[in-house]
């Protein structure tokens, strides 16, 4: 029996990070963003054009998409390091030796190491001329009087970003280190930054539409698997590939893992909402829950080889349980509550009927038999019940809330 402990894990620390940041983070945003919030039609335009551009990217020539990530990677960092450069003097002063030093170690390290060719030399040169504007940047902060928000600052992860991608991303020290570095760090400032703009009613709509989305293009079209092979390709942070741990090694090498940054925003998203309208215990319980929900998940694609598997099925298949659990004004009363649990328990068997049921269809084989129309009609039938059993399990909470308004 197969199982990874990494991935799951790296999906709870982001998920936590991401969240416990949100507080700190949120009235810089709000203000930066000028109070913007999504409406239930922009959740859905934006899962129809996460849909379109998934669909159409491996027709668009690969420079153009590099360019293009590139660039929005490049203005996430410069956007977030703007907005919180208005730190102490010796702060900045600390923020800028960093760099300083990162860049010389770089830069020298790269002649001596990786050879004198053109490439090498050209990337040096960078590094140095990055070296040069930090130290600049350096002897500004000295004579500076205000500490207010500094653009200068903000420029220097962006540059290094660039050059560590141009120069280095086919040496062995960007895959898979800086590449999963920096998809860790974008995938915290994506769900910080997006999370910023969902309400509760759009989160709802946008995770549930995302989900069936997900499904019909990773299983039923394979426009996913196609796009990431496509973008993952040019060794963009896209994505976050980790050995398996413990490991498994076949005769081909090592197996490595891979979850997109779209599958981390999605669990943030929902730990940041959760969060919201729930509070820290059940937000940090659900995001626990998801991150078991992918291992259990995870534990079939390793043992049952299969290649592909949509993250956000298996992300959310461990939340609506906690979510129908503690989704009431008080998570404790709910657990004492026999009935409650009778539906909740049916609700949580028909949806994950249901949705295998569909699996098996889109997959054509699952646990040895042959799929056809009839495991359609059977999964819409589970989905039927589970709709009918949400509606009279919220038909009973409110004729209990109603009861105990005419006691009182």
């Amino acid at each position: 029996m197969y199982f990874d402990i990494a991935m799951p894990l790296t999906l709870f620390m982001v998920a936590i990070v991401a969240m416990f940041l949100e507080k700190k983070v949120e009235k810089k945003l709000k203000v930066a963003l000028e109070e913007r919030e999504f409406g239930v039609r922009d959740a859905i335009l934006l899962v129809v054009a996460i849909s379109a551009t998934v669909s159409l990217i491996v027709f668009i020539p690969q420079m153009a998409i590099m360019l293009m990530f590139l660039f929005a990677y490049s203005m996430l960092l410069f956007i977030f390091t703007y907005l919180f450069s208005g730190f102490r003097k010796i702060w900045a002063k600390m923020f800028c030796w960093t760099f300083l030093i990162v860049s010389f170690l770089v830069a020298t390290l790269s002649l001596i190491k990786f050879g004198a060719n053109s490439t090498v030399a050209y990337g040096a040169l960078a590094f140095y001329c990055l070296f040069g504007f930090t130290f600049l940047a350096l002897l500004h902060e000295k004579n500076r009087t205000d500490t207010g928000e500094r653009w200068y600052l903000a420029v220097l992860p962006s540059a290094l970003f660039i050059c560590l991608y141009v120069f280095f991303s086919e040496t062995p020290i960007w895959f898979p280190y800086l590449l999963d570095l920096y998809g860790i760090i974008f995938a915290v400032l994506i769900i910080l930054y997006l999370g910023s703009l969902f309400t509760w009613k759009t989160s709802l709509i946008f995770v549930g539409l995302l989900t069936v989305m997900d499904v019909i293009l990773v299983l039923f079209t394979g426009s996913m698997v196609s796009a990431a092979r496509h973008v993952s390709a040019l060794r963009l942070p896209v994505l976050i590939s980790l050995p398996t741990l413990p490991a498994i090694v076949t005769k081909w090498g090592t197996i490595y893992m891979s979850l997109g940054l779209g599958d981390f925003f999605f669990a943030g998203l929902i730990g940041i909402q959760t969060l919201r309208k729930f509070g820290k215990g059940l937000a940090v319980l659900s995001i626990a829950m998801m991150s078991l929900s992918f291992l259990i998940f995870e534990m079939a694609i390793l043992n049952y080889g299969f290649m592909a598997f949509p993250g956000t099925l298996m992300i959310i298949c461990g939340w609506l349980p906690v979510l129908f659990l503690g989704g009431k004004s008080e998570l404790s009363a709910l657990w004492k509550t026999k009935g409650a649990l009778i539906y909740v328990s049916f609700m949580v068997v028909s949806f994950l009927l249901a949705t295998f049921g569909l699996i098996n269809f889109g997959l054509k084989t699952f646990v040895g038999y042959l799929a056809n129309s009839t495991v359609v009609y059977g999964a819409l039938a589970l989905y039927c019940l589970f709709g009918i059993i949400f509606i009279a399990f919220q038909h009973r909470e409110n004729t209990v809330y109603i009861k105990r308004v005419r006691d009182v």
